[in-house]
């Protein structure tokens, strides 16, 4: 299950790709990929009502606009150069190990 949001700029609502390569609408589960979602173990929560309801989602068109996977989030944490490829291209210096 991948997640993903998807509608008009500022309207997006939740849905998720399932392993069917499938978009759903998963509104039904009245809750947005936000803070609270994530800190509420609300992918755990989603599976479990999947496994109920996932038969039951509105399937997602092609044509429809994907958005942000993650609604309004508070920050976004960026590493640079962690992986071995992109420090090579940048010329560093990395560890073997990678």
């Amino acid at each position: 299950m991948r997640l993903i949001r998807f509608g008009t700029v500022g309207q997006e609502r939740p849905g998720i790709l399932n392993a069917k390569n499938q978009r759903l609408d998963i509104s039904a589960f009245n809750e947005d990929y936000n803070e609270a979602f994530f800190g509420s173990d609300g992918i755990e929560r989603l599976a479990h009502w999947l496994g109920t309801y996932e038969n039951q989602c509105p399937v997602i068109s092609d044509d429809v606009r994907l958005g942000p996977a993650i609604c309004r989030p508070s920050k976004i944490v960026c590493v640079g150069l962690n992986y071995a490829r992109h420090a090579k291209e940048s010329g560093w210096i990395f560890p073997s190990s990678l």
